[in-house]
């Protein structure tokens, strides 16, 4: 690679950021972020950044402040004069809001995405979107990566594959759990839910067999954990030999981790698109540094991205 380029990171996503220019053996760009008495911040380059491309790392989880920080340095490299604007967004937040399931709702998806687009990237890069249609929501080049580069070979080596059974928890992430059983070669079932309100489910239904099975639950994300936990319960009712999840995205908020720690879950696999901040005994994470290093790689060199992908 060239030196054509620059990583800078808010403050959110900078222990991911700073993994993943120690895996390109380069430093991690001096972003300086101030912020007033009375919460406003601004950020600015402590360098140069004039014709460079510049990556800015930053997840859009809760609060709001972790986008309009990556709004503003989106708008300051814009202003410095930078070549290509480049957003890595491993978790890319507001995508659960992808339509109007129901009369005068926002769109949020769609919000951030006309915000992102207005204050000037160039590109982005991103990994397991909540749908992918809100790929659709941009007119700029998206590298839509999946985690199942490195969650499949977690399962290949710790889940014994002669009796493997991917599942689904909702109908939602069928396709998902599809993609891993074909790739295994395995049968996959599902659980059918219906939510009474949001983060509350009403009823759930196992549709497949799964008597004696390793069975492993697939989502992009969790957040309460009440569906994921669910789930698990389930398959453990109709017989499986024993049950745990992978997923993308650690939201992980209110309940979420006295629930899994009380589950039936075996364990919790997330990546660390978002960091992970409780103290249950049941999750591990795996980085995505080298899925990310190496796509900002070959980004910079033109070559293609479709490598990348087991699944």
């Amino acid at each position: 690679m060239n030196n054509n380029f620059i990583i800078v990171s808010g403050r959110a996503t900078r222990y991911l950021a700073e993994k993943i220019c120690a895996r390109m053996g380069y430093s991690l760009g001096n972003l300086n972020i101030t912020t007033f008495a009375d919460g406003e911040f601004g950020v600015s380059f402590e360098e140069t950044i004039r014709g460079k491309h510049v990556f800015l790392v930053q997840s859009t989880f809760p609060s709001a402040d972790n986008l309009m920080e990556l709004l503003l340095m989106i708008d300051a490299a814009k202003r410095a004069s930078a070549a290509q604007i480049i957003a890595v967004i491993p978790y890319f937040g507001w995508a659960r809001q992808d339509r109007k399931d129901k009369p005068r709702v926002a769109i949020g998806a769609k919000l951030v995405a006309d915000m992102l687009s207005k204050a000037g990237i160039n590109r982005l890069i991103t990994m397991d979107l909540h749908a992918d249609q809100i790929q659709g929501f941009f007119d700029v080049p998206i590298d839509h990566l999946r985690a199942s580069n490195v969650l499949a070979p977690y399962i290949a080596s710790h889940v014994g594959l002669e009796n493997l059974v991917m599942a689904s928890p909702d109908a939602g992430g069928s396709k998902r759990a599809f993609a891993y059983a074909k790739y295994f070669n395995v049968p996959m079932v599902m659980c059918d839910k219906h939510r009474d309100k949001p983060n509350s489910i009403g009823e759930m239904f196992l549709i497949g067999d799964v008597k004696d099975k390793d069975v492993v639950l697939v989502d992009d994300m969790v957040d309460t954990a009440g569906t994921i936990t669910k789930a698990a319960e389930i398959i453990m009712q109709n017989g499986a030999k024993s049950v745990r999840a992978i997923a993308s995205h650690c939201v992980m908020s209110g309940p979420a981790n006295e629930r899994i720690e009380n589950s039936v879950l075996k364990e919790i696999v997330f990546t660390d698109s978002i960091p992970y901040r409780g103290s249950c005994s049941k999750v591990k994470t795996i980085t995505i540094a080298d899925l990310f290093a190496e796509t900002i790689r070959r980004v910079m060199n033109n070559e293609p991205i479709s490598p990348q992908f087991l699944i």
